[in-house]
């Protein structure tokens, strides 16, 4: 148990769990759209994760990490060649992957990344002054949701479409709109956890304009509701839609047992990473036993 628990921490700490989740959850897109699986989409798609994740975290480096009150900060500029050593595996990879993709991928690449700068980057008038999305009210949590639906479910699309492949339209928004809801599911409980550091920097989120209680309440309602849109959708099959209710249930277990009731633990909010690596799994796996017994 013990030997589970460090290595979870280090897949946390490194920001390798979060990598796996995304390149996870674009696998998934290729399993719904019964094609097969692009290597080199999901390798650009953990590796740029990685590598965003991690460049995020030097840049918000304190000036002393040996005392910060966060045992996260601590360990990862305690082993900072680790951090680095991560970084540059990653880099390899995403270079050597981006010249087995065709053009329009890159030039999607960098709607992307576009998008992501608008998180941050100074360029919408608020309330007198300009700011980025992350600063208007409710926002970063949308925003989030929608680089991660952009970059594991349309860019797979994308390539595909660039090789000549067809995916059915239908599919292809019901998917979109499905991980979007699906994503925010899995993003509010850090939003929950972080209320008090958001609202140092200024930041309104969903928790803060709600209430804690509300926000807590409002997870379990986006669960119901999203289970409720996979089952009555005539766009997904049938056992697509076991593995992704079967997560749900799993999500609301977790809520239930671990990110709501034992507060405190922040490290518990990072299972909704391990649920994004699940649901692949679930879903492979419903997949595999219909066609097995199911014809």
């Amino acid at each position: 148990m013990k030997l589970l628990r460090r290595v979870y921490y280090v897949l946390i700490f490194t920001n390798i769990l979060i990598a796996v989740a995304a390149a996870a959850q674009c696998a998934l897109t290729y399993l719904i759209f019964d094609q097969p699986y692009n290597l080199f989409i999901i390798l650009i798609e953990g590796a740029a994760t990685l590598l965003l994740y991690n460049f995020s975290f030097l840049l918000s480096k304190p000036k002393q990490p040996a005392e910060s009150a966060y045992a996260r900060t601590r360990w990862v500029f305690r082993y900072e060649w680790l951090l680095w050593l991560n970084m540059i595996i990653a880099a390899c990879v995403l270079v050597y992957a981006l010249f087995h993709v065709h053009l329009y991928t890159w030039l999607f690449l960098g709607v992307i990344g576009a998008v992501s700068i608008l998180y941050s980057f100074p360029i919408i008038p608020y309330q007198g002054k300009w700011v980025g999305l992350r600063q208007l009210p409710a926002m970063k949590i949308f925003h989030i949701a929608l680089v991660w639906t952009l970059s594991s479910v349309a860019l797979p699309a994308v390539e595909l479409w660039a090789q000549g492949e067809t995916v059915d339209s239908v599919l292809f928004y019901s998917l979109f709109a499905f991980k979007f809801l699906f994503l925010v599911i899995c993003t509010l409980p850090f939003d929950i956890r972080d209320i008090a550091q958001d609202s140092y920097y200024h930041l309104r989120t969903i928790p803060s304009m709600l209430g804690v209680e509300k926000a807590i309440r409002l997870c379990y309602i986006l669960v119901a509701i999203h289970s409720l849109l996979v089952v009555f959708s005539s766009a997904i099959p049938w056992p697509i839609k076991g593995g992704i209710l079967a997560t749900n249930l799993l999500i609301a277990i977790f809520y239930r047992f671990f990110i709501f009731e034992k507060k405190g633990h922040y490290h518990y909010t990072y299972l909704l990473d391990l649920a994004l690596v699940l649901q692949f799994v679930f879903v492979l796996l419903s997949v595999a036993l219909f066609r097995a017994f199911g014809g």
